[in-house]
This record gives structure tokens, sequence and C-alpha cells, in this order.
């Protein structure tokens, strides 16, 4: 059988440095943080008191008021995402077959603020069972494809993956795997997460997973660097559109990329550590390589998952090195999470928007917040520390490991006939 060309023609971008995707790719060149004191809670009693929350995002601009009320934010964050992806992927639904056009969705945690509300107010009452009937359809993750498909008339595949922070590059391996088998002619794929929340923080805090650097929050998410402690909450949303190659060239379609590969792969280790020696990142990079059927040095740039933690951010260079060898010297790594904080299940979406970006104006998002070099990493490596770099970007390679020891990698390429 032979596979389809899959290709990328629709993005749309809700994080904490920009409510659209030329806002995102703006804040990224310009190495702008996302961190900040926390509004939306109290954080008083709080180990940590700052995360990178969206500003000024309205959900009754995507929506009336009567329909926000029944949804959770992560499934409001995706309607806007999308909405800014269908918009810019020019895609008119009347003229397409909508049986063979689905939705593919990633997100690790789902609706915990309305699971955290709802029991809130269960065990602050008199024990009589008053929950909002809306309560369960708005904390279920598969529910995002379920409203996109619903909004848009879209009758193909339509399901979520859930794998902590790799859910939506499964999902994006899903939604690419489904097209180049010739099982859907578009999909649309991404995550969303809204995690910053009493329940979201005070959970990560009782890990002692997340920085506590409350005197400088906008300088928290340290990947790679001697003093980084934990990682940076953050929430929002990414939307991919992919679709088939001659489907794309037959509606004239621009093409920001194509994708070409995509691994998994499992640490079988421990539950939230990562393995020591990076075995499940070499394996995960690996296996995308040998879909893609590129060697590493055909790779240009890593988004590397990098979150900022002691542990992480050591095995998943230890495994960069061992798999690239020499050719690890000439390539740029960065982590964009430096800047946006842990998008968690959103942050494969996000983090490959961003690969997608650089390879379309070669161009290399920084990894800011470097301040003291870390000896752990070999500083011949290129991590793109604090400022932009332009380069020829042929091929890039996104990262995403989750809690459980879930790997996914994917890899996109400069788009040719």
């Amino acid at each position: 059988m032979e596979l389809k060309r899959v290709v990328v023609t629709g993005l749309g971008a809700l994080t904490p440095i920009g409510n659209t995707v030329p806002e995102f790719w703006d804040g990224l060149l310009n190495g702008v943080s996302g961190a900040a004191p926390i509004k939306s809670f109290d954080v008083t009693k709080f180990k940590t008191k700052f995360a990178c929350e969206l500003k000024n995002f309205n959900p009754e601009d995507f929506m009336d008021r009567k329909e926000a009320r029944k949804l959770d934010q992560f499934v409001q964050y995706a309607i806007a995402s999308t909405e800014e992806a269908v918009k810019d992927g020019n895609f008119d639904f009347t003229q397409l077959d909508t049986n063979r056009i689905g939705v593919i969705w990633g997100s690790g945690i789902g609706g915990i603020k309305t699971f955290m509300e709802e029991m809130r107010n269960f065990f602050s009452g008199d024990g009589t069972p008053r929950f909002n009937p809306f309560f369960i359809p708005k904390l279920i993750i598969d529910i995002v494809p379920g409203h996109i498909s619903i909004k848009y008339g879209l009758r193909g595949p339509n399901f979520a993956t859930v794998s902590a922070c790799a859910s939506s590059t499964n999902a994006m391996i899903d939604a690419y795997n489904y097209i180049r088998l010739n099982m859907a002619d578009v999909i649309i794929s991404g995550g969303s997460e809204a995690i910053i929340n009493e329940a979201g923080i005070g959970g990560f805090n009782a890990m002692h997973a997340l920085s506590t650097r409350n005197d400088d929050p906008a300088t928290a998410s340290r990947p790679f660097d001697k003093d980084r402690d934990g990682f940076v909450a953050g929430e929002g949303s990414g939307t991919i559109i992919f679709e088939e190659l001659e489907h794309a060239k037959k509606r004239g379609a621009k093409i920001y990329a194509e994708i070409v590969g995509g691994g998994m792969s499992a640490d079988a280790n421990h539950i939230t550590a990562p393995h020591p020696q990076g075995l499940g990142a070499r394996m995960v990079m690996t296996n995308a390589l040998n879909d893609a059927g590129l060697s590493t040095s055909d790779i240009d740039y890593i988004n590397v998952h990098g979150t900022s933690t002691p542990l992480g951010d050591v095995s998943e260079t230890q495994a960069i090195v061992d798999l690239f060898g020499e050719d690890a010297y000439k390539l740029n790594i960065s982590s964009t999470k430096s800047m946006t904080g842990h998008l968690l299940g959103a942050a494969g979406a996000v983090e490959a928007i961003a690969a997608i970006l650089a390879i379309k104006n070669d161009i290399i998002p920084p990894t800011i917040n470097h301040f003291t070099d870390d000896p752990q990493f070999d500083a011949n490596l290129n991590f793109t520390f604090n400022e932009a770099q332009k380069r020829p970007v042929r091929a890039a390679l996104s990262n995403t490991f989750g809690f459980g020891g879930h790997n996914a990698s994917v890899i996109f390429k400069k788009y040719e006939e």
C-alpha cells in the first residue's frame, strides 16, 4: 500500500505569551516570559504562587455566555485555537467531504477545575446530591473532539488521546497515521489544558514538581541552567490541521511543512521520574527517525521537552548525545517552555507549532533564562540560549515525555514537491 503524504495547512495557538499564532511566534522570538503571579485564585497558602496564565482571554469572543458556562476552560481553549486554525487554513467544510474529516485531540488532565468545583459544592452542602447536569460532559477529555466535530459538522475519526504531557503529540501521530493510511483527508489535531487552579497547583506542589522561585517568576523556568528548580505550570491550547497532500493542493491550500515521522516508547522505569540514562527518550527519537526515513544528520533543530527539572533535562540531553553523536553538535536545541511554561497535555501541540514555524522561517526560538552553566551539560551543545538564531532548518524534531513513562516525538520538514 502506498502511504499518502501529509502536510500542515492550518495553525491556531492560545498561549501564555500570545493568544494567536502571530502573537505566540513574536513572543518566542523576542524571548518573552509568560510567568507572573497567579491572578485566578488566592495563592497565599501555596508553595508556588506564580504560573504562565493566559492573558486577556475572553471565551465570549468565541461563543455566547450561555454556551461558555457549559464548558470547562480546557474545552473553551480548544475551541478558540481551532477557530483560528480553521480560518488560517481557509477551510470551507461545506465544499468538502466531511465524512473524511476528523478530530483527534489530546489532554493530560481535562476538566480538573470542573471536578474541583463540583466536589467543593457537594461537600460544603448538606449531602444532597445537587450536581450540575453538565458536570460529566464538562470534564471528560474526549468532549473536545466532540464539540469541534459538532461545530463544523465533521464525521470522520473522532477521539481523544491521554498520555500525560505526551498527549497531544500522540494525537498528532494518530492524525498523521489516519491520513497516510487513506482513512481520512483532513484531521484537526492538537491539545489543550487548564490546570492553573487550586487542585492543579496544589497537586504538583505536593509532588515537589514546580519551581518555587516566587521572588522572580519571570525567570523561574530555566531549562539546562544550574539553578533550575522545577517546571512552571502553563495553560492554553494548540491546534494543527493535517491534510493529505493532493487534497491540500486541489483546494489551493498554503502549506507550512510536511509531517514525516512519529515515534512512541515507554521508559518502563518510574511513574514520574525519567529513565536516568534517557533510554526511553533515545528510543522514541530513534523510532521517529526510522519512521521518517531520516538520519540524525538530517535534523537541524530539536524542540526538546526541557521542563527545567533537575533530572529531566539531564536525561533528555544524554539521550540526544547518545543518539546523534557528532551530529548533536551541528543542530540547535531549545526549550520553548522557558517562555510558555509547561502546558502539560497541550505542550506537544504548542511546541510542534514552534517547530513548524522554525522550519518555515528558518529561525530557532531561544531557551531563555540561562544564567549559570551546569557542568552536567556539554558546553559544546547549542542550546540557543537567550536569543533566537537564524539558520536553515530542513527538518525539526519535537519531543514530549509524560508521567507514567510515556514518550512521543514527531518530525516535520520543509515541504518540497
